[in-house]
């Protein structure tokens, strides 16, 4: 007799962690690979920028698609699904001869990625108006545990063989693969949509935004704060190397440290902050820490001053679970799916732009392509596009009559 398993956030909780440590495994050894690819820096810098780029476009055409057909049949077989390509991803980046190749594989992967709307609408499933946020950022609390664990081995395991955490990386994506087939229950519980053709149309989804009062504004705030992290990780560990010297190890253990402050920030901070704030506020709240952070980052002459800047700039974490419940709110339940894919695929283009523009920026006046040069020129445009954000996110207007939005979290 089977007996029927009950959706719960820890099921997904467990599945987003697998997924970011093995994302996170590759982080600070794909520069490396990249650079014995390509040859020179400068040529590894815009390579990087462009194979970060070319992830994120796989994302944008595949999200939309991805999470109306979640809609339809389900969120637990498309996760799958791009488990699946994920795995396939990581063993061709991990045999990959040459850098065309390795787009290719990160190409795969990147579609393979595109179900995180899905999985934030399997967290909008699970949850309450009142618990929307703090469960939000439970699930940024796996994806930054991700970036503890994963930089850190994949750190350590590029000092021996720039290979070897791609096949690491890849294990874990069929460890996750046979977990959610055999464990991870179904969180859609409401009758099955009708399955439209015109969903299949890469980006075609995006226009059901617009059929959500306030959604789009919040999707131009998701797709800024998008932008300025872009900006930020795209260009860390090649800041680290060639302002500190910093190898792929210490690299890792920056990204770890980091990774431990934002698991901090979403499972002790977060619940506090909203209950005193509420989501608009605390969103704003933790822009301006995002603006102050990174600024500062730029300022960091040596490295035990980023170390100081860290705790502060951290805190940008504190806006991406409200904003997320924001856009819940606004959403209806048979629409969940196809919301969070469009949004997903508005981050997804702030992906593509952002690596592009910071990896250009950063070889350009960092990497010695412009003198006088300005090692901190990615960190101060990630701070100017905050400020933009923080303009645009005093527009997002509290709903009347809303718990989950802008009353303060129970």
């Amino acid at each position: 007799m089977n007996i029927p398993r009950t959706p719960g956030l820890p099921f997904i909780l467990v599945t987003l962690t697998l997924d970011m440590i093995g994302l996170g495994i590759i982080i600070p050894i794909t520069p490396a690979l990249v650079l014995r690819l390509a040859g020179t820096a400068d040529d590894a810098a815009r390579a990087l920028g462009l194979l970060i780029g070319l992830y994120a476009l796989a994302q944008l055409l595949a999200a939309p698609t991805l999470g109306a057909l979640s809609d339809r049949f389900g969120r637990r077989p498309v996760l799958l699904m791009g488990t699946l390509l994920t795995a396939m991803s990581y063993a061709l980046a991990a045999l990959a001869p040459t850098l065309g190749w390795l787009v290719l594989a990160r190409a795969l992967g990147g579609a393979g990625s595109a179900t995180v709307g899905v999985a934030h609408a399997y967290i909008a499933d699970v949850s309450t108006p009142h618990n929307r946020a703090r469960h939000f950022g439970l699930a940024g609390a796996a994806f930054g545990l991700g970036l503890i664990v994963g930089p850190a081995i994949g750190g350590l395991l590029g000092g021996f063989d720039l290979r070897v955490p791609f096949i690491l990386a890849g294990t874990l994506a069929l460890l996750n693969l046979f977990y959610g087939a055999f464990i991870l229950p179904e969180s859609r519980r409401s009758a099955a949509l009708p399955l439209d053709l015109r969903h299949l149309i890469p980006l075609r989804n995006i226009g059901i935004l617009r059929q959500f009062p306030g959604l789009p504004i919040l999707a131009v705030v998701s797709f800024l704060a998008t932008l300025a992290t872009q900006f930020t990780t795209s260009t860390w560990v090649l800041h680290g190397t060639a302002r500190y010297g910093w190898t792929p190890g210490v690299n890792g253990l920056t990204l770890a440290c980091a990774g431990f402050l934002g698991v901090a920030v979403q499972v002790a901070l977060l619940p506090r902050v909203l209950a005193r704030l509420g989501n608009e506020r605390t969103l704003l709240l933790a822009l301006v820490c995002g603006v102050i952070g990174n600024l500062l980052y730029g300022l960091a002459a040596q490295p035990w001053m980023l170390f100081a800047v860290m705790p502060i700039a951290t805190l940008l974490g504190l806006g991406a679970p409200p904003l997320q419940a924001l856009i819940v709110g606004r959403t209806t339940e048979e629409a969940q799916g196809a919301v969070q894919g469009a949004i997903s695929a508005v981050n997804a283009l702030a992906s593509i732009l952002g690596p592009l523009a910071a990896t250009q920026l950063f070889a350009q006046f960092a990497a010695g392509g412009s003198p006088p040069p300005v090692p901190g020129v990615a960190f101060f445009g990630t701070g100017l596009i905050l400020v933009v954000t923080l303009g645009v996110a005093r527009r997002v207007a509290p709903r009347p009559n809303a718990s989950g939005d802008s009353a303060r979290a129970s």
